[in-house]
């Protein structure tokens, strides 16, 4: 999926360093706290004890629930997935009647067939799981496989804050569901839709690795279509774009976030944080290393790489082609 601040190209960097520091990750609790879609979640789940996943968006809990929260294989998987791309394309769904042209909607997000195609099998996972047809395991890697896929084919620049005029030539293929297949191990991982800071009012463990957002673009209104299709309930649309209410994140303020993160550490019972923020952001790296030393002993690791763009090059507000991405640390004091 092509998401603001994913670290898929910086999983093998994060893994590296964070075993470098804690040593032997075998008996370690994991809490991913800002989990996004769950790349990093992902990365560790195979050298961890237990992995806490989290996020305050429902089209990310969607994703954890099959990446993380899944752990055993699903021997009907496929035969599911082929059942869902045999469905008959509906044109009364949700989807398609605000989402695409056809419909009269003036939105173009996906194409009129993928639109329908998409609604029908929404529509299908939530009547076999209403029915008992389908388990929570089976339901929400179905609805992960169904996310990523449409995702694939939204005719978008990146995000979901517009649509292009015309349909892209990756919107105009023909959605095709393919399986959101997760590693298997033995664990029993939990996973949270929750706010972050409220999280670790009730979770513990032994790492714990934030990735908060950096600026003031909220993610519930970049991918608020993801989080449509993921919920699949009646909601009051707004203007063009057609977004909807949706949640607000802290550190997504100006003037919250300080007050957000300080609470955070305050609250962060594990042996180790680490914490992803660039130079961009909008916590200054002298206000985490004073923040993150109030409550243990600090170090920081930085790293450049190249900024995602999701804007053209006249609006953007940095211009820089690459970022400096820091590695804050933290060992608790009190443990």
């Amino acid at each position: 999926m092509n998401y603001i601040g994913s670290k898929n190209r910086m999983s093998g960097f994060l893994l590296g360093t964070i075993s470098d520091i804690v040593g032997d990750l075998t008996d370690k609790i994991f809490c991913d706290a800002f989990a996004g879609t769950g790349a990093v979640g992902n990365t560790f789940k195979p050298y961890v004890k237990q992995l806490i996943s989290n996020d305050l968006e429902h089209y990310s809990y969607v994703l954890n629930r099959n990446y993380i929260g899944n752990c055993i294989p699903l021997p009907d998987a496929k035969y599911l997935i082929s059942e869902l791309n045999d469905l008959t394309p509906i044109s009364d769904g949700f989807i398609f009647q605000n989402f695409c042209l056809g419909s009269g909607s003036g939105r173009q997000y996906f194409s009129d067939e993928n639109g329908q195609k998409i609604d029908a099998a929404r529509q299908a996972i939530k009547r076999w799981h209403n029915s008992g047809d389908i388990d929570d395991d089976r339901y929400y890697f179905l609805i992960c496989s169904l996310l990523e896929c449409a995702d694939r084919l939204a005719n978008t620049a990146s995000v979901y804050g517009a649509f292009l005029k015309k349909l892209k030539p990756m919107a105009q293929k023909r959605l095709v569901l393919s399986p959101a297949d997760f590693t298997y191990t033995n664990q029993q991982n939990e996973v949270y839709q929750e706010d972050a800071n409220a999280l670790l009012r009730h979770v513990k463990g032994d790492i714990l690795y934030l990735d908060p957002p950096y600026n003031v673009r909220q993610y519930g209104a970049n991918y608020h279509i993801l989080n449509i299709i993921s919920q699949y309930q009646p909601v009051t649309l707004k203007g063009k774009t057609g977004i909807h209410k949706y949640r607000r994140s802290l550190y997504c303020s100006r003037k919250k976030v300080f007050a957000a993160f300080d609470d955070l550490m305050s609250h962060a019972e594990f042996q180790y944080t680490f914490l992803s923020y660039n130079n961009e952001g909008l916590l200054s790296p002298d206000f985490i290393r004073e923040t993150m030393q109030k409550y243990g002993e600090y170090d920081c690791i930085s790293m450049r790489h190249q900024r995602f763009k999701a804007d053209s090059d006249e609006n953007r507000t940095h211009h820089a082609q690459n970022t400096t991405e820091y590695l804050h640390l933290m060992i608790k004091k009190s443990l």
